[in-house]
């Protein structure tokens, strides 16, 4: 009955938030709630809900002060030449734009933590695809598949945690694991230069002399831009040669075009009174030492993100009531973020303290044929990609993983094979709605959690197992 019931407690939330019929964090506190007192543990809830809080309450806090953090440095222009960067090469060509998406994110993934990857990535491109009207699940989509392959990364996480359930070394379960990693990003890249040639196609072939974003109101009958300088000081212009299939607002993963002004919009703006050209180097300093103290472990990352944070308010709005308009305008991220954080520890509260993620996990590995005993990697590989997208890698590596070790003991499979199996379902994991950084993500994006999850799902369960049959190919799995 625990595991019917677990199966269709996450089925109604992803069916709920893919048809939007409740918003995500409704969904999160309601449904798990529900099923609880399905389950016959009603009176339990609060419990559970408190347990799973205080699990997630570090992370929590860790993402109200890394959005801070970075959206003053947004403010004070530390960005900025990032995005030109990008800009540049870009050249306003949305089959550039969204292939320097994966290539940004895979980069700045390489420190490890996927909140600061979406922050990052996020803020770079986000007025790229908000000016030319580009597809922002498209981006969000791109960026959480390639933060994925690079979550395998040993300080990542998981690594570390397979390495731990098995006791094995990290680097051999790594290392072995890098080919087959190669493959599955330059899909990713591959994937990149698709669904970029599909928005090429959508908007037409654009050329660009020079952008600065500026705060303006937009109406929806706009196709072509012009005079992006307006407003501001510059006579940069947007030019449009219409390709075959017509202007802009065709298709079917566009979102809705906005009345409203964007304030991520404003991040080329040369003009707005946040810039601190004279603290660049500061802040940049700032910065990487933040990630390097990350990496290295000096202390907790919510502690070094608070640290951080006020550090950064100090020094580059030194006056109380800037402190207080910065803090403001960051506010409404903040909120979303976080509030998404703690409505999914009650999801994860009532899934494990119900016991129904034990159910589910024992149903699955327990239904197994004999027949697939001798191909346990392979089992593990395929298992891995549900299983870390419907639960949180601690639970699949500290309570299933030594499970199908065990299981492919009995058959002669090596435990090093059987944790490098374990990696495959990380693209699709980063997507998952027990994560917290993907909140991260569709929240500074704007984009739904549910056109997030529809366009996202398919693309990212593909580049698993494109990695899964790389791994086989090569005979590490």
């Amino acid at each position: 009955m625990l595991t019917i019931l677990g199966f269709a407690m996450i089925a109604t939330f992803l069916v709920l938030i893919m048809m939007k019929k409740m918003s995500p964090i409704a969904a999160l506190v309601l449904i798990p709630a529900l099923f609880c007192v399905f389950v016959g543990k009603g009176a339990k809830l609060g419990d559970y809900v408190i347990d799973g809080v205080t699990s997630l309450a570090p992370t929590a806090a860790m993402l109200m002060f890394a959005i801070v953090y970075f959206g003053v440095m947004i403010d004070v222009g530390l960005f900025d030449p990032i995005v030109r960067g990008i800009l540049k090469f870009c050249k306003a060509d949305p089959l550039r734009i969204v292939v320097g998406t994966a290539v940004l994110a895979a980069i700045v993934s390489l420190d490890g933590d996927g909140s600061t990857t979406f922050m990052i990535t996020v803020s770079a491109m986000y007025p790229l695809y908000k000016r030319l009207k580009m597809s922002l699940v498209v981006m969000t989509g791109v960026a959480a598949m390639a933060n994925g392959v690079m979550n395998t990364l040993p300080w990542g996480g998981p690594t570390a945690r397979a390495a731990t359930a098995l006791k094995l070394d990290a680097s051999d379960i790594f290392v072995p694991m890098i080919p087959a990693l190669a493959v599955g990003l330059l899909f990713v890249f591959a994937l990149s230069y698709v669904l970029g040639r599909r928005e090429r196609k959508r908007l037409g072939v654009l050329t660009l002399d020079e952008v600065l974003v500026e705060e303006a109101e937009e109406t929806e009958s706009e196709t072509v831009l012009v005079g992006a300088g307006a407003g501001g000081s510059g006579d940069g212009k947007v030019s449009m040669r219409k390709g075959a299939t017509g202007g802009a607002g065709s298709g079917t993963d566009a979102p809705e075009a906005e009345d409203e002004p964007e304030e991520g919009m404003q991040v080329l703006d040369p003009n707005r009174p946040t810039l601190r050209p004279r603290l660049y180097w500061f802040n940049a300093l700032l910065t990487v030492a933040l990630l390097t103290a990350m990496i290295m472990e000096w202390l907790p990352i919510p502690v070094l993100f608070l640290l951080g944070a006020a550090l950064a308010l100090t020094v580059n709005f030194p006056h109380m009531p800037d402190q207080k308009a910065r803090l403001g305008a960051h506010a409404e991220n903040v909120l979303n973020v976080s509030g998404m954080v703690f409505a999914a520890a009650v999801f994860t509260g009532v899934l494990q303290g119900t016991g129904m993620v034990d159910h589910m996990a024992k149903w699955v590995v327990g239904n197994i044929p004999d027949g697939m005993g001798p191909h346990m990697a392979l089992t593990t590989g395929l298992l891995s990609i549900p299983f870390t997208y419907f639960m949180s890698n601690d639970g699949f590596y500290f309570g299933i993983l030594p499970v199908l070790a065990e299981a492919g003991h009995a058959h002669g499979v090596s435990s090093l094979e059987i944790a490098r199996a374990s990696l495959i379902g990380q693209p699709l994991h980063m997507s998952s709605p027990l994560v917290p950084a993907v909140y991260v993500l569709v929240g500074m994006a704007k984009v739904e959690f549910g056109d997030h999850t529809k366009f996202v799902v398919k693309w990212a369960a593909l580049t698993s197992l494109v990695v899964l049959g790389a791994g086989i190919l090569f005979g590490i799995i």
